[in-house]
């Protein structure tokens, strides 16, 4: 009796999906494929939005404390604002913009993502330049309770902006390897997403020194 022989199985060529395939140059792609990487993202996302709801409670106790502290000080006098941080609002816009192109352009992503890191650390510098106009101006933390909160919620912001930038060169890192990642393109959608909110959270306090002066 001649024995039955399996054929061989086909191998998947190199660059073909399938958990053994995948082609190295494609960055965003994990290899489990497009279902695994949806979920990846969503449970990225999911943890971000977890996070994030934190900071919003910390700015909200901010922002409390501020309108509280303004309608019951005697001694509130209000600071002007430094031009420069109109000039850092335009910066971290473009900012959002530049990642945002990161995100829907696989090719250039890296190029993107480099041009939205040096925004950041653009921004950080030019509040570090708002921090000297204001202490050559005479006017320093304890000044007086405006200018207490303007370096409080300024210098918060400029702590998680700069928590972002270290977020975005970790992703860098990782899209710079020639191996495969599942979380790669989830990384890169959560810390999108996180910019995108820190850019959102200075517009809003801006407006809030800017009004509540």
């Amino acid at each position: 009796m001649a024995s039955a022989v399996a054929p061989p199985r086909p191998r998947t060529p190199a660059g073909a999906g399938g958990p053994g395939g995948g082609d190295a140059g494609d960055r965003w792609r994990g290899g489990g494929g497009p279902d695994e990487t949806a979920q990846s993202i969503r449970r990225y996302k999911m943890g971000m939005w977890v996070g994030l709801g934190a900071v919003v409670m910390m700015f909200a106790a901010f922002t409390s404390a501020y309108v509280v502290r303004k309608g019951l000080s005697n001694d509130w006098r209000a600071i002007a604002l430094p031009p420069v941080l109109w000039l850092n609002t335009a910066v971290l816009a473009v900012s959002s913009f530049t990642f945002e192109r990161a995100r829907r352009n696989r090719e250039s992503c890296l190029a993107w993502l480099g041009a939205t890191s040096t925004l950041g650390v653009a921004f950080l510098a030019g509040q570090y330049v708002a921090w000297r106009e204001l202490r050559a101006a005479g006017v320093y933390l304890a000044s007086n309770p405006s200018s207490s909160f303007f370096y409080l919620l300024t210098g918060a912001h400029a702590l998680h902006l700069a928590g972002g930038i270290l977020a975005l060169a970790y992703v860098v890192f990782r899209a710079s390897r020639p191996s495969l990642w599942v979380n790669r393109q989830a990384a890169l959608e959560a810390t999108s997403l996180y910019w995108h909110f820190m850019d959102g959270l200075w517009i809003y306090l801006l407006l809030l020194l800017s009004l509540g002066r």
